[in-house]
């Protein structure tokens, strides 16, 4: 069983930055993959970024490739999200989750935090 815990979110303004972190519970962190989901009002959830259980591969949205960067601390099983040059369309919940398998842009992940809100203002 993993619990994760995200934190981080606020209100920021446009061009700016956030460092979104998501902690996880158990002894097997560093076995799973982790992955970054959102939900803007009025859509659907949707994939931002992914790291596998190891750091090395990485894979991101298009919408945010270049912008945000994924990264993990096995040590301190946590993983983060650092987002610059935040737009206006990233205002969504962030969601963390986790799964024991590869990385996917798919929301077929085992586990998933309570998420947190990013607002991001014109």
């Amino acid at each position: 069983q993993v619990q994760l815990v995200e934190s981080g979110g606020g209100l920021v303004q446009a061009g700016g930055s956030l460092r979104l972190s998501c902690a996880a519970s158990g002894r097997t962190f560093n076995r799973y993959s982790m992955g970054w989901f959102r939900q803007g009002p009025g859509k659907e959830r949707e994939f931002v970024a992914a790291i596998s259980w190891s750091g090395i591969m990485k894979d991101y949205a298009d919408s945010v490739k270049g912008r945000f960067t994924i990264s993990r601390d096995n040590s301190k099983k946590t993983v983060y999200l650092q987002m610059n040059s935040l737009k206006p369309e990233d205002t969504a919940v962030y969601y963390c989750a986790a799964r024991s398998a590869e990385i996917t842009r798919f929301a077929s992940y085992d586990y998933w935090g309570q998420g947190t809100q990013v607002t991001v203002s014109s």
